[in-house]
């Protein structure tokens, strides 16, 4: 305790060098823990990136640049096909969007009608009714599934909707859901429409010809979709008898994935701009600590002569360094939480509409891990150095 005290009264008898000292340590400890915090913060926010996107789903889609891409395209058929051919898929789904203008009586908007399986791409829970089951599916219903965009479109006075009808064209439908309200972000990216009916009963209706623009998958397991990926695509170029037919898929896990790529490479090159400002820092540290040591050499011989051990003087100057990297890294902890916060709040959060944990643990650990490595490597050298000092060369030291 006594060395401590005496430590914050010597920087702080020296409070602009001290502040001068650390400026890198800030720096580089501010840098690395915004970084954590912003990618702590997108990786809380997928869900609302992708607004409710299902997991064990995927989508595939011939890449029209390729020679043969009427070959390439999905047929209606191919759905009963691949299901029967890849064991890992649960159901397959035509891809296709139509924008159609839609009523309720004198309420009406232009939505995008979307086919959907008993197992719906978006996994938004149910605000009033239920989603579309197996039932709809199989008798080709004509029942929908309200996005609340066009719920609060289409029944401005609110209440709950199910039982009453809509009109798409000329086609009616009886509502027997609305799901809830995705996060409120700006992006809120989503593959289905914001009326889905059975998605044999978008066959029967709006499906004109047997050519699809793609096609959806189902699983039970998501852990399996790589592997269901490559099985169907496998599947669909030996139905066509074509292996060089390119197909392109995606899923939720891929968007997942390309976000954490992203911050992985800027995670990479702020901790080498962090490593250089905690070196800089370091050999700062150093310096200022001999210079220390050489201000403070007789007052070191006078300690040794009347008694003090070697280990005292050690740790005095030790102590010195740790809470000069202390402060710092207090500081730079303190400022990188708030540019990270910041950014999240004006932002990710905006962006997403989820508001994301701060990680205050893991930046602490981070920012109290630095202290010790640099107060370690870099303030050891001159409390050894202060430590080693002859009591009569320290004394005649003028």
């Amino acid at each position: 305790m006594i060395y401590l005290e005496e430590a914050v009264s010597v920087l702080l008898a020296n409070k602009v060098r001290s502040l001068l000292t650390i400026v890198g340590l800030i720096i580089g400890v501010a840098a690395v823990i915004a970084i954590q915090v912003l990618g702590g913060g997108m990786a809380g926010a997928i869900d609302g990136l992708l607004g409710g996107m299902s997991d064990n789903s995927f989508i595939i889609f011939p890449n029209q640049q390729q020679s043969n891409a009427q070959a390439a395209a999905f047929k209606l058929s191919d759905m009963q096909t691949l299901k029967d051919r890849v064991p890992l898929l649960l159901d397959a789904v035509p891809v296709a969007f139509l924008s159609e203008l839609v009523r309720h009586g004198h309420d009406e908007g232009r939505f995008t009608l979307s086919p959907e399986s008993a197992i719906p791409y978006d996994n938004l829970p149910a605000q009033y009714g239920r989603h579309i089951d197996a039932d709809d599916v199989a008798e080709a219903a004509n029942v929908a599934v309200l996005k609340h965009d066009a719920y609060i479109r289409l029944f401005p006075n609110g209440g709950d909707p199910t039982g009453e009808s809509i009109y798409a064209g000329p086609n009616r439908f009886l509502i027997v859901g609305v799901l809830e309200a995705p996060k409120q972000g700006i992006i809120n990216a989503s593959f289905a429409g914001e009326v889905a009916i059975p998605w044999t009963t978008y066959v029967q209706r709006f499906l004109h010809g047997n050519t699809l623009f793609a096609a959806r998958f189902v699983v039970a397991n998501p852990a399996t979709i790589p592997q269901a990926e490559a099985d169907t695509i496998a599947a669909i170029r030996s139905l066509r008898g074509k292996p060089d037919l390119v197909y392109q898929s995606f899923d939720k896990s891929q968007f997942t994935k390309g976000i954490d790529g992203v911050f992985d490479a800027l995670t990479f090159i702020v901790a080498l701009i962090g490593a250089v400002s905690l070196l800089v820092a370091g050999i700062g540290i150093m310096n200022i600590m001999l210079v220390s040591v050489a201000e403070r050499t007789r007052e070191i011989g006078v300690r040794k002569a009347i008694g003090a051990r070697r280990s005292q003087v050690l740790w005095q100057f030790f102590i010195e360094a740790l809470v000069l990297c202390g402060a710092g890294c207090a500081i730079g902890w303190a400022l990188g939480m708030g540019i990270g916060a910041i950014v999240n709040d004006v932002g990710i959060v905006r962006l997403s509409g989820t508001v994301p944990p701060l990680p205050w643990l893991g930046t602490l650990a981070i920012a109290a891990g630095f202290a010790v490595v640099v107060t370690l490597a870099f303030g050891t050298y001159p409390a050894y150095r202060a430590a080693g000092l002859d009591p009569i060369e320290a004394l005649r030291y003028e």
